[in-house]
């Protein structure tokens, strides 16, 4: 259930891809005894518990997704930690960062301790984002340093407007004590206006009110001003358009400390997808115009943009299987993620992707030195197909990428002296 324990492993054969690291490109073997590793050699012959040797072995430090939604507590129809936790093993996450959109709200040290205390069985390790204000109601913050002691590496209140701009900018005071990182989520409701889609010819043509690229940018321009002011530290979870690109960019040449990411389906689709009002393509932010993506996609390639996420959200059923009007937006792709990624950029460029982002939040970057706790992602670059739903893990099936073309395929994840393999 959480993942097999072995004191000796050795993988055979593994092609390494670490860019920082002198095993860059070599096939070699790998010795890992009690979840550290021990020994990198072009051939290893020793006694072990357990050998992989898989077709086309390739291996790199382990994947992180900033941006993951389940639902326990309170939300289990949608996923438990427990399912949840093995699908992003299984798609090759060793580290992954909750979004405090639970109930309760993760908004207290018990909250946070509780989720953090439950999970450390697991091949994943589980990362905690918590709310910024109490009950993410937005008027009263939350205890924003006990909740750093009980685990918490990031604070904000998830989807949700800042509509008070006096608690950012306390919290992005307050939490330079103990050098913590606010999220900040891009939304105006006001300008979002109830739209369901990005505004634009296709909204137009479709009928259907849109979601103005400037409803992300003008609570992003104010939330960079105010970081400005304070000196603080700042992440914004995902950005849609390409003004946002602009302003991110401008925000780092001042030298302001702020990282962002992207959602994956952000640099593969458009709105264009909305055409036949397939919901599982209905997401927040919404997908916007080529001209959005082809910024997004050069953002990620120049460094303005951080890092990756899947933006997985879970939705159970009865409130995403409606017409598009109605149905809730969010869509699964953890399993997705390297697959489909496969298919637009180089391996090196994936794997740079899915591994670059983890100092931000305070986690350990290991790049196979000896000595260090095992933290790696199996996987071959090799072979192409279509993602099915017998691919997906999730409870939860609502995913955009299922009948979408995919390259290479996931073997599965190791951290420590814990193990989740795909294959016998």
């Amino acid at each position: 259930m959480f993942g097999f324990i072995y004191m000796k492993i050795l993988l055979k054969n593994a092609t390494i891809i670490n860019e920082k690291s002198s095993f860059h490109n070599q096939k070699l073997d790998l010795l890992l005894e009690n979840g550290i590793l021990a020994r990198i050699d072009s051939k290893i012959e020793i006694e072990v518990d357990k050998v992989i040797e898989l077709k086309d072995l390739h291996v790199s430090t382990g994947w992180f997704d900033p941006n993951v939604s389940f639902g326990e507590p309170g939300f289990e129809e949608r996923e438990t930690l427990e399912n949840g936790l093995l699908t992003a093993s299984k798609s090759g996450f060793t580290h992954v960062l909750l979004n405090p959109n639970t109930d309760p709200i993760l908004s207290s040290h018990s909250d946070v301790s509780f989720l953090i205390r439950n999970t450390g069985a697991y091949t994943t390790k589980l990362h905690v984002s918590s709310a910024l204000s109490k009950n993410s109601e937005g008027k009263q913050m939350a205890p924003l340093y006990d909740m750093h002691k009980a685990g918490s590496c990031a604070f904000g209140d998830f989807n949700l407007p800042i509509s008070n701009p006096n608690l950012l900018r306390v919290a992005l005071d307050y939490i330079q004590g103990f050098d913590g990182i606010i999220q900040a989520y891009p939304i105006d409701n006001s300008l979002n206006n109830n739209g369901v889609i990005n505004e634009g010819i296709v909204s137009t043509n479709l009928g259907l009110k849109g979601i103005p690229y400037i409803s992300e940018t003008a609570p992003l321009s104010r939330d960079l001003q105010l970081l400005e002011y304070t000196k603080g530290k700042l992440h914004i979870p995902y950005l849609s358009s390409a003004h946002s690109v602009k302003l991110i960019k401008k925000a780092k040449e001042k030298g302001l400390n702020v990282s962002c990411s992207v959602g994956i389906a952000h640099l593969l689709y458009t709105d264009n997808e909305l055409l036949d009002f397939n919901p599982n393509y209905k997401i927040l932010p919404p997908l916007r115009s080529i001209e959005d993506q082809k910024a997004l996609r050069e953002g990620l390639l120049d460094g303005t943009i951080d890092m990756v996420t899947s933006l997985h959200q879970p939705i159970n059923p009865e409130l995403k299987d409606l017409d598009f009007v109605n149905s809730m937006p969010g869509s699964i792709g953890l399993e997705a993620v390297f697959k489909v990624l496969q298919n637009q950029f180089p391996l090196e460029k994936v794997i740079s992707f899915l591994t670059r982002g983890k100092n931000r939040f305070g986690i350990e970057e290991r790049n196979f030195e000896l000595g260090s706790s095992a933290d790696l992602t199996l996987f071959t670059p090799f072979g192409s197909s279509t993602l099915d739903y017998d691919e997906i893990y999730s409870s939860s099936k609502n995913c955009m990428f299922v009948g979408n073309p995919t390259k290479g395929a996931v073997y599965g994840c190791i951290r420590k002296d814990k193990m989740q393999l795909n294959t016998k």
